[in-house]
């Protein structure tokens, strides 16, 4: 499905392949928006997610993490079990510079207005990488965590994860790069949360023990929200989508 008015372009930024979608509007400096997809996901499938966003006036990119898309495919059930889910986050996290100067060298991306949002690891990365980066304006994260930890204590009793050396490792990364671990870098910045209720993959709790923790560290309450849909599991509705896209429009633009 194509959207009118709205350009679609495969690009490579060094060895990241991504989907650029543009709105055709022209401007000398356009309002970004980085999309991460989920654990098993591809940059494909966020297409008419990321449309939906630019037929608003946002450059969109989307990029495949590595392991998934045109960067190769595994057994994600197997691989969950084994802390790949982590790795690549933060090999997302290590993307970001990269991503981040491509985008405003070559892209007209406004580095004034940038945002990142994603789904389910994707807002796990987006998290991760608004944490670490200041001069990102704006944060969208759908079934997503920004409490790390929380979030794999949680996932290492569903899946039965056995400890052992590897796997301290990964922790112990984790641990250092814990969003919920900076949230003095994260208070007064836009972010909203989106998380449904009833969420069997990526447990809504720690998203809300850290909305808990941060809102009371914010001056203007209208820059840090959290949307819980009531009975929704781990799936992206249209009115998620529609709350994100009010969000960016009040914050980037």
């Amino acid at each position: 499905m194509e959207f009118l008015n709205i350009s679609r372009e495969n690009i490579q930024i060094g060895d990241i392949p991504a989907i650029i979608l543009r709105p055709n509007l022209n401007q000398e400096k356009l309002p970004t928006i980085v999309f991460y997809h989920g654990w098993s996901s591809r940059k494909e499938s966020q297409v008419f997610r990321g449309s939906i966003i630019a037929s608003l006036g946002f450059q969109v990119i989307l990029p495949d993490a590595i392991h998934h898309g045109s960067r190769g495919e595994i057994d994600y059930l197997e691989s969950e079990k084994t802390g790949l889910f982590w790795e690549v986050v933060l090999n997302n996290l290590n993307e970001w510079k990269k991503i981040k100067e491509y985008i405003v060298e070559n892209l007209k991306a406004d580095p004034l207005r940038i945002g990142v949002a994603g789904h389910s690891m994707g807002g796990f990365t987006a998290s991760g990488i608004f944490a670490e980066n200041m001069d990102i304006k704006a944060c969208t994260t759908l079934n997503g965590s920004f409490n790390w930890k929380k979030s794999n204590e949680i996932f290492k009793k569903r899946l039965n994860i056995k400890m052992n050396e590897d796997y301290k490792e990964i922790e112990n990364r984790i641990s250092k790069k814990n969003p919920n671990s900076m949230i003095e870098n994260l208070a007064q910045r836009p972010i909203l949360i989106l998380h449904g209720e009833s969420d069997s993959i990526v447990s809504i709790a720690p998203q809300r023990e850290f909305f808990e923790d941060i809102k009371v560290k914010y001056e203007n309450a209208e820059d840090i929200k959290m949307i819980s849909y009531p009975n929704l599991d781990h799936f992206v509705t249209t009115n998620m989508i529609e709350d994100m896209c009010e969000w960016f429009s009040m914050k980037l633009k």
